[in-house]
């Protein structure tokens, strides 16, 4: 297999460091994961804009079952999360654990695309589930039981590989991205075999019951449904953050010290945040408060992060003016911050009577989402491709910029129509005349709404724009394709910019 630079780079570290073995890396199943990461993003983002259109105009639900905002807004959510996002895990996760333990993948390269295999298999599947009406009809409308086996053979499989590729690593130094992927890796296990317990009703049916019911089930989801958030969209982002973020400003992490506090205390923390959901629910009030509590104190291992991932940035910030894949990541961070500052304070019980039930909680999710998964996401697959298919740079860094300003005004029209929508509707509804009657029914909620569900449409089109516009860019800087301003700029010569040796710190 042909080597990148920076495969070169990394094995001329290996060798300088006293292991003169050159280190081939699997970089095949990488690109694997880069491309369908690329390719579902398209399909999440579609996907999202058009269940919003579906909102603010009923009309598009066709009168099909199969096209209902029902049926097809799981489709969104588990392509946004778990095959945009798991992707991007995937195809980053196997990138950093090579180069930061200098060792090729443990398993060979059958297990490795078992598990590429295996993980998009197991998401066609799900989706056309979704369309068909076949889930277990919980929150996150998990697919039915003989998906969630295959699932935990796959997810086993690349527990095996990763964690097996830190234990013969070459760098005696683990550094702190594998630690982050690693808790991502093994939490998710846990929670995905905790949460689908189920019996199914015959073994050669798709139907399936529940091992739990009542508060017990809506307890058990809810510590799925919230540390899925904790441990897949952050704890295995934090871990993008820590090694692209670095890589890409050629500076050390601002505090190694300061990483080591924010993983465990993050750690322990995330995985007693989940009854903050159940707030005013038949859960009992200690369980809730409980959940409230320690959800209020992630404020500091969050922000503690996000210090840690912009001051990275000390002595560089001049970089952020001319290097727009570096700014998707630093202003991914920076959305973190604001996300992981909302949720504590959308957890307190009171704020939560008003904003639970709300677009208020969609535009949280989605500044979330959008801002930090995506951007983060989008910042690491602009790194990863021009490496991976052994080109100087990117087919064109002026239409990263225009990706970053068309995504970022998305996200803006997105999440501010979505809090005052919010915000409005959790006044309306708790809004009473001088008779102590309602104020307004149901239905005038739902048409005060309407403008501000168009605009996070029209928010959402930006979105898939700037998504597009990513998706050229890959293309033509795969071909091997130069931009005008690439060769109006490149130096006499064409010599390569000097690719700085990662081992086990990104700016070591």
């Amino acid at each position: 297999m042909a080597m990148t630079a920076d495969t070169t780079a990394d094995a001329a570290g290996a060798a300088a460091a006293g292991d003169r073995t050159q280190v081939v890396y699997n970089e095949d199943v990488v690109r694997k994961f880069t491309l369908a990461a690329t390719f579902w993003g398209i399909v999440a983002f579609l996907a999202g804009t058009f269940i919003a259109f579906q909102l603010a105009f009923p009309v598009l639900n066709l009168g099909l079952e199969w096209t209902t905002f029902g049926r097809l807004r799981p489709v969104h959510t588990s392509a946004a999360i778990f095959a945009f996002g798991g992707n991007v895990l995937f195809a980053t996760s196997f990138y950093v654990v090579q180069r930061t333990c200098r060792t090729t993948l443990f398993g060979g390269r059958d297990l490795a695309n078992f598990i590429f295999w295996g993980y998009n298999i197991f998401i066609v599947l799900a989706a056309t589930g979704y369309i068909m009406g076949i889930t277990q009809s919980r929150e996150y409308a998990e697919p039915e039981w003989y998906l969630d086996l295959w699932l935990t053979i796959v997810w086993v499989a690349y527990a095996v590989v990763y964690i097996g590729t830190v234990m013969i690593r070459r760098e005696p130094h683990i550094y702190v991205a594998n630690w982050f992927y690693m808790a991502f890796i093994i939490t998710i296990a846990i929670l995905h075999i905790f949460n689908n317990l189920a019996v199914p009703v015959s073994f050669f049916g798709t139907v399936s019951y529940s091992a739990f019911s009542g508060v017990q089930d809506a307890l058990t989801q809810w510590w799925y449904g919230h540390n899925a958030v904790g441990f897949f969209l952050t704890a295995g982002f934090l871990a993008i953050m820590y090694y692209f973020v670095p890589k890409r400003a050629n500076r050390p992490v601002y505090s190694y010290r300061l990483s080591i506090v924010h993983f465990w205390s993050l750690i322990f923390l995330y995985i007693w945040a989940g009854p903050h959901h159940l707030h005013y629910t038949a859960l009992p009030e200690w369980s809730q408060t409980l959940g409230m509590v320690f959800s209020v104190m992630l404020w500091m291992p969050s922000w503690g992060g996000m210090i840690n991932g912009i001051m990275t940035l000390a002595g560089a910030w001049d970089k952020l003016r001319t290097d727009p894949v570096l700014r998707f990541l630093v202003v991914s961070v920076g959305f973190y911050g604001m996300s992981t500052f909302e949720g504590p304070l959308m957890s307190v019980r009171q704020v939560n009577a008003l904003s639970h039930y709300t677009d208020w909680t969609v535009g949280h999710v989605h500044s979330g989402a959008l801002g930090w998964v995506a951007f983060v996401s989008f910042g690491a697959l602009y790194f990863l491709v021009p490496k991976l298919w052994g080109r100087r740079e990117l087919y064109s860094l002026r239409l990263v910029e225009w990706h970053f300003w068309t995504a970022t005004l998305g996200i803006v029209l997105y999440i501010t129509a979505m809090w005052v929508s919010g915000i409005m509707q959790g006044l309306m509804w708790r809004s009473y005349d001088g008779l102590g009657f309602l104020q307004y029914s149901f239905i005038e909620t739902v048409e005060a709404m309407h403008p501000f569900y168009v605009i996070r449409a029209l928010g959402g089109v930006l979105f898939v724009v700037g998504a597009l516009l990513m998706v050229y860019n890959f293309w033509r800087t795969i071909r091997g394709d130069e931009a005008t301003e690439r060769r109006a700029a490149a130096p006499v010569g064409g010599t390569r910019p000097a690719t700085v040796t990662v081992r086990s710190t990104p700016a070591e």
